[in-house]
């Protein structure tokens, strides 16, 4: 076995192309170093071993109690653990009722959702057939008051007054809400 003393001690033959000798000395001091630490970890160790071995001796004699606890030991283990399944059991059967419920929620909620939404829906149409028959009904009613309103004109419709080129008219489309600009 070497020793630490002998890496001090080595000494290397010179070559053309060698080493750094201040290198090799600093990564050997490492090693010595190291190997000390070692050798000193072993001595520990092997103390270590021979009190664990004196004490085994001694435990030896209470085998019989040790095999004893360990046995029960089991047994008691061997009862946690089916009290700890079936606790993950009824863990696992909650969670599942949960989960269930939490989905039939949802399901309940996105179904009132749906409802009011199409309620909404309805009533929207429902609003604007009424909006759009009521703006019709105004608007045949200007026409027919027209001659009435302006007896000056000489007109009964105002669909009877002669265009202008150029002129830009505005004109309300029932169909999307909007006034619309036309050219003519």
């Amino acid at each position: 076995m070497i020793r630490p003393i002998d890496i001090q001690e080595k000494e290397f033959s010179r070559a053309v192309r060698g080493y750094k000798e201040d290198e090799v000395n600093a990564f050997l001091d490492e090693i010595t170093l190291d190997l000390e630490r070692l050798l000193n970890e072993l001595r520990e160790t092997k103390e270590e071993n021979m009190r664990l071995v004196e004490e085994l001796e001694r435990h030896r004699g209470s085998e019989g109690t040790v095999v004893e606890t360990l046995e029960a030991a089991k047994s008691l283990m061997a009862d946690i653990s089916t009290s700890a399944e079936k606790r993950a059991d009824i863990l696992l059967k909650n969670a599942e009722l949960d989960a269930e419920l939490m989905k039939k929620e949802a399901r309940e909620n996105a179904e009132t959702i749906a409802k009011e939404s199409e309620a909404i829906r309805e009533r929207f149409i429902s609003f604007r057939s009424k909006y759009k028959h009521l703006l019709e009904s105004e608007l045949a009613r200007f026409e027919s008051l027209s001659g009435e309103l302006f007896p000056e004109l000489g007109v009964s419709d105002f669909d009877d007054l002669p265009e202008e080129p150029g002129d830009k008219e505005r004109d309300f489309d029932p169909g999307t809400g909007t006034i619309r600009k036309d050219n003519y």
